[in-house]
């Protein structure tokens, strides 16, 4: 038995990247050797064991042949008599194609490294084209890497692919998956464009606009211009939320159908959902708010259930501020976080209370304690009104 490490772990090193994990394959080894030497089984589809020793995975090399639609559509062979390269032939990328075996050696048969140092993301073989899977991988290796080009002739397998339909048969969660890494990439732009220019976009994501001003908020969020040393390269940029929600959503309903089609994380939707609905009401705000704010503001708030969640409302205004570069108004907005903190810090406690003891009862006393929440904002507006007579930036 032979084992080589395989895959990102070898492009990583290559690249002068952290390499965090390593995946290994085992040429010339049954399960039942693996299993005498102690290795832990963990596949499902195919032999995968761990490690006794380290814990990584461990994968008997194998080949495989396309026998139905989709990701899960293909069956395997591994055996001991299937070699490295064959292995290697099986992969997506010929960046992803190389091994190295523990002396240190490269082995290289499909032209990886080669690719690397040319910035060139080229399929491996022309059965790059029978795996959905490999078309959004390489979309997201393109926002990782902005500075990387997609070949010419695998630039029509992936448009081959989706003549085929085979993106329709994508299932939702592994869509999102890399939708989502692609998302905390160093471009996110990256990924879209390529979607779009093979035509997979309308079919995975028909309902935002993606339009040429969210496509450079998206960079923003993601503090860009790097060349991406991981999926979450961009150590300032935003979270997954607030890039989510600047893709260009037209409304709420729009954000609802993708997110459940998709099988979105609530915390990721309803940030999306906020922005879609409150951000033009947020870019409207004056910079220096009148006392009689307090009672839109207020509303605000309650809306948005901010005084409950004050962190999925913080990521909403970042969301804004990174929107609101467009029309140059992230200057003249109000703090609405400490506003929102002085609301919180009303001691609702005593006004409940105070209106029980009044004989209130039920709906008055909810109302005299929105009643003090709402004097704690008006007395909280004309403080900064005070204090910062110019106004000035959000946070």
């Amino acid at each position: 038995m032979q084992l080589f490490v395989v895959g990102g772990a070898v492009r990583d090193r290559l690249l002068g990247q952290a390499v965090n994990d390593r995946d290994w394959v085992a040429v010339g080894a049954t399960p039942d050797e693996l299993l005498a030497l102690g290795y832990k089984p963990v596949g499902k589809d195919f032999p995968v064991f761990l490690h006794p020793q380290t814990g990584e995975e461990v994968a008997l090399a194998r080949t495989e042949r396309k026998s139905g639609r989709g990701y899960h559509g293909f069956s395997f062979h591994a055996a001991p008599e299937v070699t490295l390269e064959q292995d290697l032939a099986r992969r997506d990328l010929t960046i992803n194609a190389m091994a190295e075996s523990p002396d240190g050696a490269l082995i290289d048969p499909f032209g990886g490294q080669r690719d690397l140092q040319a910035g060139v993301l080229r399929h491996v073989s022309p059965a790059f084209v029978e795996d959905p899977v490999r078309l959004l991988r390489l979309a997201r290796f393109a926002a990782r890497w902005p500075h990387f080009t997609v070949a010419p002739e695998t630039q029509a397998l992936l448009v081959q692919l989706v003549a085929q339909g085979e993106v329709n048969a994508l299932v939702a969660e592994r869509v999102w998956q890399e939708l989502a890494r692609g998302l905390m990439a160093a471009r996110p732009s990256r990924m879209f464009e390529v979607l779009r220019g093979c035509g997979a976009l309308p079919r995975l994501l028909p309902e935002p606009t993606l339009d040429t001003r969210a496509l450079a908020r998206l960079d923003r969020a993601a503090g860009s211009g790097g060349d991406g040393g991981a999926d979450n390269a961009a150590d300032t940029g935003a979270d997954l939320p607030v890039r989510f929600a600047l893709l260009g959503w037209p409304d709420e309903a729009a954000v609802a159908r993708a997110a459940e089609r998709l099988r979105v994380p609530a915390e990721v939707r309803e940030v999306a959902e906020l922005f879609a609905r409150e951000a033009d009401r947020i870019a409207a705000l004056p910079r220096r708010l009148p006392r009689a704010a307090a009672v839109p503001l207020l509303a605000l708030f309650e809306r948005c259930d901010a005084l409950r969640r004050p962190g999925r409302f913080a990521a909403l205004l970042r969301a804004c501020d990174i929107a609101f570069v467009d029309i140059d108004i992230e200057a003249k907005a109000p703090q609405l976080l400490p506003l929102l903190e002085a609301v919180r810090a009303t001691d609702t406690a005593v006004a409940a209370e105070g209106a029980a003891r009044s004989g209130a009862r039920g709906p008055q006393v909810g109302e005299a304690v929105r009643a003090a929440r709402r004097a704690a904002l008006e007395a909280a507006v004309e403080a900064a009104a005070v204090a910062d007579p110019a106004g000035s930036a959000r946070r």
